[in-house]
């Protein structure tokens, strides 16, 4: 007779099994190099003990690892020059994904896999660029473009599969509200001083408004989305918000503002949201708006040609002047860093970025994976999938009039899509196998046979 048990209760599968041996005899073998390095370089023994820790957590909870670098995700210092820059985000998502790869729970949920293929269609079809234009920028963001999608959703499905979705978005959200005070008192310290410019935070590193817009607009987001299963209540999430909001304020990054009031009229409007939102909120928005509308309004005003709004205009046509070298396969991910051309900037829009390093190709592909990554929210139990829609749009929304392949702007929508995804596989399951528990043992056979 087969006896069924339900998942929680079996045993790991081969794969992971294999995996986790693979770890112990790495660790093994760090071990035995540390004793030879503890005398003549102790800094390196020390690095590699770390090493051999975290080789050991991730054996016996793979969810850790990813838990632990989230708040990581969010430092945009640059590390490295040229071609070749990127940030301690870039680096802390790249060693969060090799343990979630190899030690993720499984089978992954179908909405993952949609949006790990639609990732993979992007990759091909940016493949066609890369192999067009040699050099290394290229390569380098093609590896960085698939981490910031792929490696962040399953750096999110390791922190939601695991268990730990409500600790791992309740981090995220303090790390931005962090930056949101540290903005808040620059601001502050500014405004009495009569300086009423942007802000850009300088501690513990020098910001840019835009960065720090953006990330605090992201927090003001998941704040008022505010899933039951984070945990976070009215009162907090009102204090939190009011300190984001203020943080976006004090930055005046018009598009993280644009970006908040889209996710915001989104959750409002959503019919079969997780909670009903008051319509009033959107009366709220209204200041907002009037906001955003006087500060464009003073700039195109002014008439000086290098402020945001004309220095935009004359980067757009540009980009079609760079697109036109090759409009189906584009000119290279990362062209601003060759002198093939004689402008030198990341254009601010997301399609016109894509359409100019990988052309028509690469545009449709992108198209395909928003589409994708917005769908599998959308339909998503609204009680997860509200807080990944409302970030995405926000992103998105963004991204129409900034940088969108950034490290930590581009990364973290997918991480909060990666983290609904897996807390919402990991509350059917936990359902599943309190059923299991409920239900009567089935009757042996020939108890059942002797009762006809």
């Amino acid at each position: 007779m087969t006896t069924l048990v339900p998942e929680r209760f079996r045993g790991p599968g081969r794969t992971d099994l294999l995996a986790r041996f693979a770890l112990v005899l790495g660790g093994v073998a760090l071990v035995a190099t540390v004793g030879r390095l503890a005398v003549t370089v102790p800094e390196a023994a020390v690095i590699i003990s770390v090493a051999v820790l975290a080789i050991g957590l991730t054996a016996v909870q793979p969810g850790l690892i990813p838990v632990a670098v989230l708040p990581v995700l969010l430092v945009v210092l640059r590390v490295g020059s040229g071609g070749i820059d990127l940030s301690l985000s870039d680096f802390a998502l790249a060693a969060a994904a090799v343990p979630a790869l190899l030690l993720a729970r499984r089978p992954f949920s179908s909405g993952l896999r949609a949006v790990l293929w639609a990732s993979a269609i992007y990759q091909f079809a940016t493949l066609v660029t890369v192999v067009n234009n040699p050099y290394a920028a290229n390569v380098v963001e093609w590896a960085h473009a698939w981490m910031m999608v792929s490696g962040s959703l399953l750096v999110g499905w390791a922190v939601g599969a695991n268990g730990h979705g409500r600790l791992g978005i309740r981090l995220l959200v303090a790390t931005m509200t962090l930056l949101a005070v540290i903005t808040v008192v620059e601001g502050s310290v500014h405004f009495a001083q009569g300086d009423f410019s942007p802000v850009y935070p300088s501690f513990p590193y020098g910001m840019h408004k835009n960065f720090a817009g953006t990330v605090c607009a992201t927090g003001a987001v998941m704040v008022y989305a505010r899933p039951a299963w984070v945990g976070i209540n009215r009162r907090w999430s009102f204090v939190l918000g009011s300190v984001l909001l203020a943080a976006v304020l004090f930055t005046q990054s018009r598009q993280a503002l644009i970006g908040l009031v889209a996710a915001v009229v989104i959750l409002v409007l959503r019919s079969d949201s997780d909670r009903k939102r008051s319509r009033v909120v959107l009366l709220l928005l209204a200041p907002v708006v009037l906001f955003v509308t006087n500060l464009v309004q003073d700039q195109v005003q002014n008439g000086n040609q290098f402020n945001s709004v004309f220095q935009r205009l004359t980067w757009f046509q540009d980009s079609m002047t760079v697109w036109s070298s090759d409009p189906w396969f584009g000119v290279g991910l990362r062209w601003w860093y060759t002198d093939r051309f004689p402008f030198q900037f990341q254009p601010p829009n997301a399609e016109i970025e894509v359409l100019t390093s990988a052309g028509v190709l690469g545009l449709a592909a992108f198209v395909v994976l928003m589409v994708v990554a917005l769908r599998v929210a959308w339909r998503l139990d609204p009680a997860y999938g509200s807080l990944a829609v409302a970030v995405l749009v926000s992103r998105l929304v963004q991204g129409q009039f900034d940088l969108f392949w950034s490290a930590v702007q581009g990364s973290v929508p997918f991480v909060v899509l990666g983290i609904c995804l897996g807390a919402c596989w990991h509350a059917e399951r936990e359902r599943q196998a309190a059923d299991a528990r409920l239900l009567p043992a089935s009757p042996a056979p020939h108890v059942a046979a002797g009762v006809a």
